[in-house]
């Protein structure tokens, strides 16, 4: 029994940094042409009603008429051994976009291109971070999404 306070109290006590330095030590150094981004979550009182959007794209100087989206897919691989999930993105492919016609002399702006596809909605835990690896020439960006406290009825048939 005292073992088990014991055990329970170093957990609790112990710093979160050093719980994380623990569990990135799951997490393998990015590969050559990649980059590893770590996203810290703060702890929540009900996580269940909370996801993460992962959002990898790249920033570059577009017109504002036409819709841009990088080809590509987030793929979720498993650490064997510690079963934490890590997201890999190989490669940002070409980029595409939709075909109006825009003058010659228009205005370009730097705008944050995704990549196509739905919202990537990955479980709220803030007890492990959130891993993931992209070309060194991607961004990598989140959204934190929250369910409402309103639920609403609807009748059948």
């Amino acid at each position: 029994m005292k073992r088990l306070l014991l055990i329970i109290s170093v957990y609790c006590l112990s710093p979160i940094s050093l719980l994380w330095a623990d569990n990135m030590k799951a997490f393998p150094p990015a590969e050559e042409g990649q980059v590893r981004y770590v996203i810290p979550l703060e702890k929540k009182a009900d996580e269940a009603a909370f996801k993460v959007e992962l959002v990898i794209g790249k920033t570059i100087s577009v017109d504002s008429e036409n819709r841009y989206f990088f080809a590509g897919q987030i793929q979720t691989k498993n650490i064997p051994g510690w079963g934490f999930t890590r997201y890999v993105l190989e490669d940002l492919g070409p980029m595409a976009g939709t075909l109006m016609a825009v003058s010659d002399d228009a205005e370009k702006a730097e705008r944050f291109i995704p990549l196509l596809g739905e919202p990537y909605l990955v479980r709220y835990n803030s007890r492990l971070p959130i891993v993931v690896y992209a070309p060194t020439d991607a961004e990598v960006r989140y959204r934190i999404w929250s369910a409402g406290d309103e639920l609403h009825s609807i009748d059948p048939g």
